[in-house]
């Protein structure tokens, strides 16, 4: 059945999650829209809330569908989706190029939710990543392996809604899998919210402002 908004789904994750809470764990949302869901999911079990910035890369023509994804950092992660750059007929120049375009609004957009805001320290930790859903994962692969190089103790997904065949191929990526409702025919993740606007900046630098720093916040994701 489809979920009333984000902060409904956010709340019913959290309740699938509640054995976390006395592990101390991490939540990491996949902005903009994950940060909503996360938030719920952070307050519950009394745990830390900070952000993956991923991006995915759009295919030229039609951006929606994902050819790859990059997560910043030091050395950015790139995933490619070979299945539709072969499809696509994408040169490595025009996947390039667009990479290019979505790390620069990566770096506008740390800027603009964390600027000087220290990180949480991840190695050896419980991390859940918190996304509004997963369509064909390659965001979500890049953000998970990006989360794999901080060496955590045990690493989660946790998403509301899902294509089936996509949760089959994301098993093997982390250490527990949760997601609420999953679909062998799976469309738009949108359609499975009653209410699926989009979240502004504003609304997620106001959602972090609401999970401050803690001390043990050192390290850079």
């Amino acid at each position: 059945m489809p979920f009333r908004d984000r902060a409904e789904a956010g709340v019913r994750l959290a309740a699938a999650l509640a054995h976390f809470k006395g592990e101390r764990p991490i939540v990491l949302a996949l902005p903009r829209g994950g940060v909503t869901v996360a938030a719920e999911v952070a307050a519950a079990l009394d745990a830390p809330l900070d952000v993956i910035l991923v991006r995915k890369i759009g295919v030229p023509a039609q951006p929606e569908l994902a050819m790859g994804a990059v997560v910043n950092g030091a050395n950015p992660i790139i995933v490619r989706n070979e299945d539709v750059l072969r499809f696509a007929g994408i040169s490595d120049a025009e996947f390039n190029e667009v990479r290019d375009r979505e790390l620069d609004e990566i770096r506008r957009r740390r800027a603009r939710y964390l600027g000087d805001r220290a990180h949480p320290e991840l190695r050896g930790r419980v991390i859940i990543v918190v996304d509004d859903g997963v369509a064909t994962g390659a965001t979500t692969r890049a953000a998970l392996g990006a989360m794999r190089q901080h060496q955590p103790e045990r690493l989660i997904l946790a998403v509301p809604v899902a294509p089936t065949d996509t949760l089959q191929k994301l098993r093997d990526e982390v250490d527990e899998l949760v997601c609420l409702e999953d679909y062998e025919q799976f469309a738009a993740i949108g359609l499975y919210y009653d209410d699926f606007r989009q979240i502004s900046d504003q609304e997620v630098t106001s959602i972090l402002a609401r999970f401050p720093a803690r001390e043990e916040q050192t390290s850079d994701t």
